[in-house]
């Protein structure tokens, strides 16, 4: 048998079997930690980071405490933010293809009530949500907790950050006491500790993983004065031409303000904050995972949920004052065995970070000096890909499929020139490459697309 085999599991065959139809083979390190103590009942707190496989984790033990023929909500997952939500929503539908009948709902702000009301009153297994949308329909009465088996706090440290607290305490206090509480949280501040104590019954520890593999990581400080930043950014961008990047800011306002810089120089540069609108903050994230936009400028709390595989390089344009979100900043790139760039702007005022850093990896980190980076003669910086908007989605019963079938049937473009297809409920995202852009708009704009014409537009 495989080390760590998902079959050494007490996990019912249909489970097991689309567990291994999904590849999931052998278990991660959290898996392996925790998915023992779940599902034999436990109250847990996890330390693990974004990409250790902590959602199926706790996603296969929701699946398996399921009544399946009781359609009320025995499974509850607070997030941060909707992109996690959305992110481990789409994870635990995949998790549970085995099973028949298990209905998941999201329920976030930035979207109206009315659609979420129909959904709960057809009855749900698990819901999926933020702590603010979670709380008013608790208070509205279209959420009952009564039946709750399970209640998982997702990056419980972002969701104190982000003031949730009173919030989360609410929300406790209208579920079951009988219920069992798994706490996720990629850092481990005292305020977990007194979450922990507030909401679970003699939960189990379990910290895995909470240093990533420098080796796949080449990380470097370049020395700067403050008034420089901008300008470090663009040199940095321009020596090393990454396919996609992600630029930390520490406040929203610097996160705007680096991204219309930057554009001004010519890059495919957006930004990501929690002042932006929903459906804004949807085509940020779309074209850049899609790589229609190569640069997407974020807080971290802006960027938490949000999982971009292949991802070249993370610049901190600011060190943050904790090593532990510095690791976890770092730790979106270099994933799946490919190399990653983490490239650090540090003023004299910051010595003291750069030493909290370097302490907690146990290691130097290597400067560099601006000077030693060549800019390249070019000044096209255009991102490989461009976003078409469609106006319709799932509402309107729209699958990627669809599109597809669109622009490589009627509209004649090759499926090699088609890239990432992102439906939401009202718009649909689709990355087609720059040669074809144009030829891929007139074609949607003109033809039907599952018998009936949608308004198509192209972002710039």
């Amino acid at each position: 048998m495989i080390p760590n085999a998902f079959a050494s599991l007490p996990l019912k065959s249909s489970m097991l079997k689309n567990l291994d139809s999904l590849g999931y083979h052998e278990m991660t390190p959290i898996q392996a930690e925790s998915l023992p103590l779940i599902l034999a009942g436990s109250d847990l707190i996890a330390q693990a980071k974004t990409g250790s496989g902590k959602t199926a984790a706790f996603g296969i033990g929701l699946l398996s405490r399921l009544v399946e023929s009781c359609f009320s909500v025995q499974g509850l997952v607070l997030c941060p933010t909707r992109e996690l939500a959305d992110q481990v929503c789409k994870e635990l539908r995949r998790l549970a293809r085995g099973t028949d009948n298990i209905k998941i709902l999201t329920l976030c702000g930035g979207v109206p009530f009315g659609p979420q009301f129909g959904s709960l009153e057809h009855g749900a297994h698990i819901v999926v949500g933020t702590p603010g949308r979670i709380l008013d329909h608790l208070q509205r009465g279209s959420l009952d907790l009564k039946a709750m088996r399970m209640l998982v706090l997702d990056e419980a440290d972002r969701m104190l950050d982000m003031g949730f607290a009173e919030d989360l305490a609410s929300i406790v206090a209208a579920a079951p006491t009988n219920r069992q509480t798994l706490l996720f949280s990629a850092t481990y501040p005292k305020s977990i500790a007194s979450m922990s104590a507030r909401v679970q019954l003699n939960p189990v520890t379990v910290k895995v993983d909470a240093v990533h593999d420098v080796q796949q990581i080449e990380q470097t400080f370049f020395m700067v004065k403050p008034e420089e930043r901008v300008a470090a950014v663009a040199r940095i961008l321009g020596h090393y031409h990454a396919e996609s990047t992600l630029i930390f800011c520490n406040t929203k306002k610097d996160c705007q303000e680096v991204a219309d810089a930057l554009k001004e120089r010519g890059f495919s540069a957006l930004a990501i904050h929690g002042d932006l609108e929903q459906r804004e903050r949807d085509q940020v994230l779309a074209r850049f995972a899609n790589k229609s936009v190569s640069v997407m400028v974020a807080t971290d709390v802006a960027a938490r949920g949000i999982d971009i595989k292949e991802l070249s390089a993370v610049i901190n344009y600011e060190l943050t004052r904790d090593p532990e979100v510095h690791i976890h900043r770092i730790g979106r790139t270099g994933r799946a065995g490919e190399q990653g760039l983490a490239l650090s702007l540090v003023t004299t005022s910051e010595n003291r970070r750069v030493a909290a850093i370097e302490d907690y990896l146990g290691e130097s980190i290597a400067r560099a000096e601006l000077e030693s980076l060549t800019m390249p003669s070019s000044a096209n910086h255009e991102a490989p890909m461009v976003t078409l908007c469609i106006e319709g989605g799932r509402k309107n019963k729209m699958r990627p499929g669809d599109i597809l079938g669109a622009l490589t049937g009627e509209a004649g473009i090759p499926g090699t020139e088609v890239g990432k297809i992102n439906v939401f409920d009202f718009h649909t995202y689709v990355a087609i490459r720059r040669a074809s852009a144009k030829l891929a708009l007139e074609r949607l704009s003109a033809n039907k697309i599952k018998g009936r014409f949608y308004k198509v537009r192209k972002f710039n």
